[in-house]
């Protein structure tokens, strides 16, 4: 322990000393600070300390990169400055102070996304696999696909929908699960609350054409209807539900009396938010997603159509986001039925390589950091397959800066691709793939659309990382250790 007295002399003077640190703690590899006044910090002064291997700022705490011996490192910084450590949620708590709203919520994104990683990134990998298999037409096989000439590779592809769809068009009750979690009220109700908006009882929310075309059952009152429509792999609307849940549940433990809180609170908090969900929720996502497929056709055929392209290029991932991209999908079809292509379906393989694109550059930024490399380079692969959740929940929304450099590079590809006219035969597999649905005469366009696509969210990735542009806003729970290391 004697040997890191000296390296936390150093730390505690360059921090701003004793005075400044509000709180502190540590975790696997790093010191874990709540500044009084972070710009109290020597940032470059610290990075110079033989033990630090880089430090950065992350949802309101200052974080020193220490390494496998940090609970020696703080055992002698404790010594030497006399402070007494806090738990990881005090100091959590203290952090939060010095975020704004926007801080706020990414950190709150993080919490709820953490621990659905694993499952998102495995089932990315699982879509992206059945893209090839029965998406990609071979030459080698005939202008076939896998599947079409394989039994073996049909009974594969069929059985990892499997686990597919229990990721993807089931990720709402995660979603349900994880804010409860967060919250710190009843799990179970989460989970029940999730599979109520998913229910075989209810129309799949990949059914867009039969939405619009109003053939949706209903739940009839008498004096009023509710549609019987799922929120499968919708995300907002189900961290809308669970929020709603945990903020109603900690409200009824307040008001009911312990001695029927059991029977009650669950019964008031889970029955009304179903409701709500199905009654104030769904309603609005569905007149939000009608709106934007007409948005998108009066986009497409007006005379500004290449701005039109960047907008949607630059706005297509948020899409994803919010669920509301399945009305993409109805569009597609009407446009290949009426003028025999589609115009939209390339942009949306565009952005697709963008947003990989945008982890490739965090892979580039953070080579040899293993621990990120775990999440990033299965995501990267996902996205060139044509599946960008595992990139954007698992990297690009945590760190913001490179989720904003592939909407950039997206936007500017969706406005070449539209400019030139580049169409696709129809729906196919988005990401790198996506070039195999082209129309014959639109390739080139496409190749130079994918081309921007690609390299643009790298350089940008790259370029605010080294300025620092938009870090601040980081909320990633990885070490970014320093260039070079």
């Amino acid at each position: 322990m004697a040997d890191f007295k000296n390296d936390a002399k150093e730390l505690l003077d360059a921090i701003g000393g004793k005075e400044n640190v509000n709180a502190v703690t540590h975790c696997a590899t790093r010191m874990r600070f709540v500044l009084d006044d972070p710009s109290g910090a020597d940032v470059k002064r610290i990075e110079d300390i033989p033990s630090v291997k880089g430090t950065f700022t992350q949802a309101g705490q200052f974080q020193v990169i220490i390494g496998n011996r940090v609970a020696d490192f703080y055992n002698e910084f404790s010594d030497v400055s006399g402070l007494e450590g806090v738990s990881k949620d005090d100091v959590k708590s203290a952090g939060a102070k010095h975020m704004n709203w926007l801080q706020r919520l990414m950190a709150a994104l993080a919490e709820i996304f953490t621990p659905l990683i694993p499952a998102i990134i495995i089932g990315g990998l699982i879509l992206g696999f059945r893209n090839v298999l029965e998406g990609i037409a071979f030459e080698s096989l005939g202008d076939q696909t896998i599947v079409a000439t394989s039994q073996f590779w049909a009974g594969v592809n069929d059985f990892l929908w499997l686990p597919g769809e229990a990721i993807f068009h089931f990720l709402p009750v995660g979603i349900t699960w994880s804010v409860t979690r967060k919250m710190g009220t009843t799990q179970i109700l989460g989970i029940v609350l999730g599979i109520t908006l998913v229910s075989p009882q209810l129309l799949n929310a990949y059914g867009v054409q039969e939405i619009l075309a109003g053939d949706v059952q209903t739940w009839d009152f008498g004096f009023f209807q509710l549609d019987k429509i799922g929120y499968q792999a919708q995300v907002i609307p189900a961290m809308m539900a669970g929020f709603l849940l945990a903020y109603l549940e900690k409200w009824l433990r307040k008001v009911i009396p312990e001695a029927i809180s059991m029977i009650f609170v669950p019964l008031f908090a889970l029955v009304p938010t179903i409701f709500i969900a199905h009654a104030v929720i769904g309603p609005i996502g569905w007149t939000l997603g009608t709106g934007l497929s007409q948005v998108v056709n009066w986009g497409l055929s007006g005379t500004f159509n290449w701005l039109f392209g960047f907008v949607f290029g630059g706005l297509y991932a948020p899409l994803v986001i919010t669920g509301l991209h399945h009305m993409s999908n109805a569009i597609d079809l009407q446009l290949v039925a009426d003028y025999g292509g589609t115009n939209l379906w390339p942009m949306i393989a565009l952005s697709n390589i963008a947003q990989g694109s945008a982890v490739l550059g965090m892979i580039i930024m953070h080579w040899g950091n293993k621990k990120e490399e775990q999440v990033s380079i299965p995501a990267a692969i996902s996205a060139y397959l044509g599946v960008t959740e595992p990139a954007l929940f698992g990297i690009n929304i945590k760190f913001v800066y490179p989720f904003v450099a592939g909407m950039i590079g997206s936007a500017f590809a969706g406005m070449i691709s539209v400019a030139l006219g580049v169409t696709a035969n129809s729906i196919g597999v988005g990401g790198l793939p996506g070039f195999l649905s082209i129309q014959t005469d639109s390739m080139i366009g496409f190749f130079i659309a994918m081309a921007v696509a690609f390299f643009v969210p790298i350089i940008l990735t790259i370029f605010f990382e080294k300025k620092g542009i938009l870090t601040k806003w980081e909320n990633n729970h990885l070490p970014i250790p320093k260039l070079g290391q």
